[in-house]
């Protein structure tokens, strides 16, 4: 829920002002956030969230350029939430006191990542690549009534040398990274692409990443093998198995409850 008063209709991208989401859990840092912006022009903040949860929610409702997005939150992570929102999602800056998380915060296409406490200057700067970002974002093309309507399929597309195969996510048990190519499990057969796996990860959106190498379809998953690194072993309903990290498996024990 926002912590803030609903705002009036705002202009569209790069025709007023920068359309800003706060979520952070610690008030304190989305006050300081708050007074920051408040010097720097063209900016308009449209909400505040405590969670992961809060800003899916917050952004399918629109009218949000950019997300100033903790790391550590309850519920859901900021990493996470980033990973589950959709092709068109806002621009995200990351913004944490914890410096280890940048490699995967650039995964997630962020486009700055700031430590906190964080600086005027630096903040502004960052805005300053968002607004680049949200300018050269593409245009949503407009249709007439001679265009033709558009495609919609729930089907992933994947390129292969005998042409384009396209696939129900449903049959995917899992896909790992081998070398610079994804290889895609689906109901018997194996498909090798170019797709890199955070491409992937961001089209299988309900798929979880047990592994840095790995993605996994949990419906797919009959087992879980605890292991002394403090991860797990998944057992798939095909006799495969892949690697869960310790870090995903705490993911995984909070998804359970177990």
């Amino acid at each position: 829920m926002s912590l803030v008063p609903p705002h009036p209709p705002s202009p569209p991208p790069g025709a007023g002002c920068l359309r800003v989401l706060i979520a952070d859990d610690e008030a304190l840092a989305r006050r300081r956030l708050l007074r920051l912006l408040e010097d720097i022009d063209d900016v308009e903040v449209v909400g505040e969230c405590t969670d992961g949860v809060e800003v899916l929610a917050r952004v399918k409702a629109g009218d949000v350029d950019v997300v100033l997005l903790d790391i550590q939150m309850p519920r859901l992570t900021g990493i996470d939430a980033a990973a589950l929102l959709d092709a068109d999602r806002p621009v995200v800056v990351f913004v944490t006191a914890y410096a280890e998380h940048a490699v995967e915060a650039f995964d997630r296409d962020a486009v700055d990542y700031l430590l906190k406490p964080v600086e005027p200057e630096r903040l502004a700067k960052a805005l300053d690549r968002v607004r680049k970002r949200v300018e050269e974002a593409p245009r949503p093309r407009e249709r007439d009534d001679e265009s033709e309507p558009l495609i919609q399929t729930h089907k992933l597309a994947v390129p292969t040398r005998k042409g384009i195969v396209l696939l129900d996510p449903s049959t995917i048990s899992h896909v790992v990274l081998d070398g610079e190519s994804c290889v895609i499990h689906a109901g018997g057969a194996v498909y090798i692409t170019d797709f890199r796996l955070t491409d992937l990860e961001r089209r299988l959106a309900t798929f979880q990443r047990l592994h840095r190498k790995a993605l996994v379809n949990l419906d797919h998953v009959v087992r879980l093998e605890p292991v002394d690194s403090g991860g797990y072993l998944a057992h798939l309903r095909t006799g495969e198995i892949v690697e869960v990290s310790r870090q995903a498996a705490r993911k995984l024990r909070r998804v359970f409850e177990v």
